[in-house]
């Protein structure tokens, strides 16, 4: 059986911590599990004190087969800050990579770069290349930000079925408008619905954004923008969703096998919950001062409030859910 985890974001004493309180421990240097396989969900980079640790953790469990993994968005956006965005030519300016270094894109991965020794930071970005971004257990599903078979296909289709995250695959995958570029974002990054014209909401960094993430699990009939977010979040308006958005919208389906993803930065004050029968978000957002979440999945097809299990930020003082222990 597994347990999923959600995003670290340099927080290696509480992966530790979550995992020693999961049943696993050291064992040939690698913290493992005699009954139990670790699933980590991506983003295991920028923000946090000890990303390197963190790394660490994640890779001689994964190399030690003790744990799996799928990429995040932050692991992918790091392979395109430093891919080439043309390959026959040399990058001179901030703008000739495929994730612009310029701006957010630079204060985001700062961190990163500034405690991982710069001699291995390659050999980093090349074990990365190594991690799938989903993967498909039979009876359970895990993908960073959203399960969508049409953008899978896409990718399949454009790259085969055992495709890595080559240069080629990097530089595809960030050419704005193409079929690649959008099943990435879905995949990655999560489905998006357009605000209302005029109307902008604060990205965690501050810069305006004209979208909102979208319930991608759920149907689209009759519901508000606000209805719609996730996660629900204060300026969201509570207008009726449009209709050319409506009809053209495909959700997870309710009979399909049970998910789980990270990705949302779910407020830490819920108590943790399935966001539907089939679909589970562990990120209760440690790198802002929340939780560090998995969920343990014995292979039951209703996911479960109680199988989920957190541990609080370092220096953080618990609020009441923070004792929450199944």
């Amino acid at each position: 059986m597994y347990d999923v985890i959600g995003d670290v974001h340099g927080h290696a004493s509480e992966l530790v911590e979550l995992l020693e309180q999961l049943g696993y421990r050291r064992s040939a240097g690698v913290l493992r599990h005699p009954d139990r396989t670790a699933i980590f969900l991506g983003d295991w980079i920028d923000r946090g004190p000890e990303i390197l640790q963190t790394l660490e953790v994640v890779r001689e469990m994964v190399d030690g087969g003790a744990a799996q993994a799928v990429l995040g968005n932050h692991e992918t956006n790091a392979l395109a800050y430093a891919t080439p965005r043309n390959a026959a030519q040399v990058p001179v300016g901030p703008r000739d990579w495929c994730r612009p270094r310029v701006g957010s894109n630079v204060s985001i991965h700062a961190e990163t770069l500034r405690q991982v020794p710069a001699g291995a930071w390659s050999r980093w970005l090349d074990w990365f290349r190594t991690i799938p971004w989903w993967l498909d257990l039979g009876g359970l599903r895990c993908v960073h930000a959203c399960w969508d078979v049409g953008a899978m296909r896409t990718l399949e289709r454009a790259f085969g079925p055992r495709w890595q995250g080559s240069p080629e695959v990097i530089r595809a995958v960030h050419t704005r408008g193409s079929p690649e570029a959008e099943a990435f974002e879905e995949i990655l990054k999560g489905r998006e619905v357009d605000l209302p014209e005029g109307v902008t909401l604060p990205d965690p960094e501050g810069h305006a954004r004209t979208a909102i993430r979208a319930r991608w699990f759920e149907p689209a009939e009759g519901r508000t923008y606000a209805q719609f977010s996730l996660p629900a979040r204060e300026g969201v308006p509570d207008r009726p969703l449009p209709s050319d958005f409506v009809a053209s919208w495909r959700h997870y389906p309710v009979d399909a096998p049970p998910v789980i993803v990270g990705h949302y930065w779910l407020p830490p004050t819920e108590r943790p919950a399935p966001l539907a029968a089939n679909v589970a978000c562990v990120d209760y957002s440690v790198a802002r001062g929340g939780r560090l979440a998995a969920y343990r999945w014995d292979g039951e097809r209703e996911l479960r409030s109680d199988r989920f299990v957190t541990v609080p930020a370092r220096g953080v003082v618990e609020h009441p859910a923070d004792s929450i222990r199944t």
